[in-house]
């Protein structure tokens, strides 16, 4: 698997949706995994993973008043390598713009939204795991619910937020949910590779699903590649399609 690029490899979203172990899956609301009380705290690897792993879940919370923390550990600069119309440092401008663009479009009330910007280097989050881990610990509170990607993702720095996540929840003693995002790319509709047993449902709304494909496309420099140097767009059609489904999907 790559470790940056998604290359839209993997079953299509037709075959997902003929799924039974995806049909069979319990449903959770939002309201039982962040009880009243509690705040929500979002790791996102990169711009843009808040919205396709967590956008329907964000906005659910904050309809139901939920204070809510974002934390986004890097700034997602490594996203085109070796492109000269997308450089690094063009990148590292941009794609935080886009976030925040992609959070107004999410609806969310950005006047009391929690935003903390990590600064790590992006594809190489594994070298700073131990500085991430104390890095997230610094914001947690005991009775915080965080959400983070799978541990076992398939992407190098989605993996390492994960472990890292895990550690610093451990520490805080608070309670940490895993997010599948890059898997939809690689696992195929019935794979043993995914925790089915510790996996949920949440229902997202026509509303909340046309919102969320909204803020995805605010995402203009993931929308395009690079014919120079061959790179495919990251949000290739396969790929969003795959992650603009009417559920998202969180691991216990």
């Amino acid at each position: 698997m790559s470790e940056h690029l998604i290359v839209g490899s993997g079953a299509s979203r037709h075959a997902w949706k003929h799924s039974k172990r995806l049909a069979e899956l319990p449903v959770i609301s939002t309201n039982m995994l962040v009880p009243p009380g509690s705040r929500a705290v979002i790791i996102a690897p990169h711009p843009i993973d808040e919205v396709l792993g967590f956008g329907g879940l964000m906005q659910q919370l904050a309809q139901l008043g939920r204070p809510l923390q974002l934390i986004s550990v890097t700034d997602g600069s490594a996203s085109h390598p070796g492109s000269s119309s997308w450089p690094v440092a063009r990148l590292s401008v941009i794609r935080p713009q886009e976030s925040a663009e992609a959070l107004r479009r999410l609806d969310l009330p950005l006047h009391s939204l929690q935003w903390i910007r990590g600064g790590f280097t992006d594809n190489a989050v594994a070298k700073q795991e131990d500085a991430l881990t104390d890095f997230i610990r610094r914001y947690l509170r005991t009775t915080d619910v965080v959400f983070t990607p799978w541990d076992h993702d398939g992407q190098c720095d989605h993996d390492a937020v994960g472990r890292a996540t895990a550690k610093a929840v451990e520490s805080a003693g608070a309670q940490c949910h895993e997010v599948p995002i890059w898997a939809w790319h690689w696992a195929q509709p019935e794979d043993d590779l995914i925790p089915w047993q510790r996996a949920r449902k949440i229902l997202l709304d026509p509303a909340t699903v046309a919102r969320k494909r909204h803020a995805a496309h605010a995402f203009a420099s993931q929308l395009q590649g690079d014919p120079e140097t061959g790179l495919l767009p990251e949000l290739a059609t396969p790929v969003l399609e795959r992650l603009l489904r009417p559920f998202e999907v969180v691991f216990l």
